[in-house]
C-alpha cells in the first residue's frame, strides 16, 4: 500500500516536470479539427495533395490560387496557418508575407513552400519575416509536413491504427 502511494506521487511528480520543462501535456494539446489551415498554390494538383495530407490529419482546410485570393480569405477568415507557395503568378508569396504584416495579420503563422532552388540571402530575407515559421522545399514529404503543422499549432495528431507486421504509420512514404 505504502509502495503504491509513493509510485503514485512519482508518477504526479514526473508528470509537473514535464509539463514545466517541456510545456506539453496531451491535456493541452489542441484537437486539430479546431484548427483552420488555408492553402496557396497555383498549381491545382499540389493543392489537393496538400489538401489530403492536411485533412487526414484532422485540420479544417480551405484554398487559394493566387496572392490576391490567398490574402482576401486571410483577412476574412483568419486562418490558425498558411501553406504558402513562394511563387505565385502576380503577387508572390515574400509580398504575401508582408502585406499580411502590414494590414494586421502577421500574427498568421506561415510555412513557406518553395519548388525552385533559393540563393542564400533570398532564405535569409524569408526566414527574418516575422510570421515565417518555417520554409520547406518541394517535393514536400507527408510525414514531415503532417509533424511541423502539429509542432507549430501545438496539436494532437491523429491516432495511428497499425495492423500486424505494419511498422510504418499511413503517411510515411511517398512525396508530392
Amino acid at each position: 500500500m505504502q509502495d503504491e502511494s509513493a509510485e503514485n506521487e512519482r508518477g504526479s511528480r514526473l508528470e509537473e516536470l514535464m509539463e514545466e520543462e517541456v510545456g506539453l501535456t496531451e491535456e493541452i494539446l489542441a484537437d486539430p479539427a479546431e484548427k483552420l489551415v488555408l492553402l496557396v498554390d497555383d498549381d491545382e494538383s499540389l493543392l489537393d495533395l496538400m489538401e489530403h495530407v492536411v485533412r487526414k490529419e484532422g485540420f479544417r482546410t480551405d484554398r487559394a490560387t493566387d496572392g490576391k485570393e490567398a490574402l482576401a480569405k486571410a483577412r476574412a477568415l483568419n486562418p490558425d496557418l498558411l501553406l504558402l507557395d513562394f511563387m505565385l503568378p502576380g503577387m508572390g508569396g515574400y509580398e504575401i508575407l508582408r502585406e499580411l504584416q502590414a494590414s494586421g495579420n502577421g500574427g498568421i503563422p506561415v510555412i513557406v513552400i518553395t519548388g525552385r532552388p533559393l540563393d542564400r540571402k533570398t532564405i535569409e530575407m524569408v526566414r527574418m519575416e516575422s510570421n515565417t515559421k518555417e520554409l520547406m522545399e518541394k517535393p514536400l514529404r507527408p510525414a514531415i509536413l503532417a509533424t511541423t503543422i502539429h509542432s507549430l499549432l501545438r496539436t494532437r495528431p491523429p491516432e495511428i491504427n497499425r495492423g500486424p507486421g505494419q511498422r510504418r504509420g499511413p503517411m510515411s512514404g511517398g512525396i508530392f
